[in-house]
């Protein structure tokens, strides 16, 4: 049993133990002779450390328990190997925040990623950097308090305020998101431009355990690359030519929170570096300066770059892409998202209710057309500009084709392909309530006639599909 510590001591774990503290339990999961770290290490910081070599025995202890904290020791790479890590992980699950302990080797194997990517809250590569990890299990402590206190889990619906669509494709990405957010790993966000990868990043960080601090984003392709070494590490008076005074750096204003580095593809090769000692060891120093800085962040990055292919053009470091792609999360042009381009244009009107012509009072249903048919190369970044030009520019109630410059788009509707029965029907009826709602003006009693549907019906639709209830008014 450890002894009492001192604050100083314990604040670098990631939480505090007063005198006369209970140690907090950790189950430490190692099939090795030895373990990857020192166990006074850990101990000396407040824990009280299980270790099992057994998927059994670990069983036994996580029923006994009940939940908790683990560390889960990944280095063999055989068939029984993993499905006993497998086995362990989904196991517990829902009751255990587990931090991974792995070797390169298997950091590079096809079965990591599954296995850290939705099991594990964070993980470290051997040999472990202790203060780091006594920060990492600090961080799986306190989601470990929380999912109890709140039940296991993320709502997915929590997210639908923020991130607009009824698609089976934006569905996967809330639910994607939804377990992103339980870790504390790093996350790779990629995706076409205009798609929305900063607001699928803030969604990651509004609903994690770092939501209360800073949420700081850098785009990285935005500015040369002596200016963003400044902007990410900060550097000190007299660093260069113009440093009159020190300056905070993105990463130090970050922390305790999270650190978005947008177009992350576009960083020079000399930053990579840099930026994979951050991930590595949590440690930095700003420009001009000797003080080694301690980083307590989550880092999200985002590209539309194709980092595979940049990785084996040698444009991007092998390395930083592995400590980056833990988490993963694709997200779909608008082109592929079936029945969301008119709700998001109703919502873009709703949203620029102000800056529109007085008279105009919705979409015409050639322009609905239109905006379906359209291939969206700029995604929902050109709908929202298209839109919100619209809205000025009409000079009439309803807005047509051309007042969207689509007028120019063929008369052909593209199916989509493999498209179930079911999902066509909720399409066709997603589309035919946004036509009856635009043309009745919000006025829903209107629009349930002409739709031979009740009110109630029509609320209960409008709900499902997620379209907003009504439209701003003259």
């Amino acid at each position: 049993m450890p002894g009492a510590k001192s604050d100083t001591d314990t604040e670098q774990s990631g939480f505090r133990v007063g005198p006369g503290a209970e140690p907090r339990a950790l189950l430490v999961y190692c099939a090795a002779k030895t373990l990857p770290f020192r166990e006074s290490d850990i101990t000396s910081r407040g824990w009280s450390l299980t270790r099992v070599g057994a998927w059994g025995t670990a069983r036994s202890y996580m029923d006994r328990l009940g939940a908790g904290v683990g560390i889960v020791c990944l280095q063999d790479t055989s068939e029984k190997a993993v499905a006993d890590a497998e086995a362990l992980l989904g196991y517990g699950h829902n009751r255990f925040r587990w931090i991974a302990i792995l070797d390169l080797a298997f950091l590079k194997s096809a079965v990591a990623n599954h296995l850290i990517s939705e099991c594990c809250l964070d993980f470290h590569v051997a040999p472990v950097d202790v203060p780091r990890l006594l920060h990492s299990l600090g961080h799986a402590l306190g989601m470990a308090h929380l999912s109890r206190s709140r039940g296991n889990g993320v709502s997915e619906n929590r997210f639908e305020k923020n991130i607009i669509g009824a698609s089976q494709a934006m569905k996967a990405t809330v639910q994607r998101i939804a377990k992103i957010s339980q870790s504390d790993a790093p996350v790779l966000i990629q995706g076409e431009t205009g798609t929305g990868k900063e607001l699928c990043a803030l969604a990651v960080h509004a609903h994690s355990a770092r939501s209360a601090r800073p949420f700081v984003a850098v785009n990285c392709g935005a500015l040369p690359d002596k200016l963003i070494q400044s902007e990410l590490f900060g550097h000190e008076k007299g660093a260069f030519t113009g440093a009159h005074q020190r300056k905070i750096g993105r990463i130090e204003a970050a922390e305790g929170g999270t650190l978005f580095l947008d177009e992350i593809g576009d960083l020079s090769l000399d930053l990579q570096v840099n930026l994979l000692r951050v991930l590595q060891g949590g440690t930095y120093e700003r420009v001009g300066g000797t003080e080694t800085m301690r980083a307590d962040i989550r880092v999200i990055a985002a590209t539309h770059v194709d980092m595979e292919k940049a990785v084996g053009e040698k444009r991007f470091r092998e390395d930083l892409y592995y400590r980056l792609n833990v988490l993963n999360l694709d997200v779909p042009p608008l082109r592929s998202r079936d029945g969301d381009v008119a709700l998001l244009a109703r919502h873009w009107f709703d949203k620029f209710a102000a800056e529109r012509n007085p008279q105009v009072r919705g979409f015409s249903r050639d322009a609905l057309a239109a905006l379906s048919r359209h291939h969206w190369p700029g995604n929902v970044r050109e709908l929202i500009n298209r839109v919100r030009r619209a809205m000025v520019m009409c000079e009439r109630q309803l807005i047509g084709p051309e007042d969207l410059g689509l007028d120019h788009v063929g008369p052909h509707h593209d199916i989509p392909v493999e498209e179930t029965l079911a999902e066509a029907r909720e399409r066709a009826e997603r589309e035919a309530i946004c036509e009856a709602v635009d043309r009745s003006a919000g006025n829903l009693s209107r629009a349930a006639r002409s739709l031979g549907i009740s009110r109630v019906t029509l609320y209960r639709l409008l709900d499902k599909y997620q379209i907003p209830h009504r439209l701003p008014r003259n």
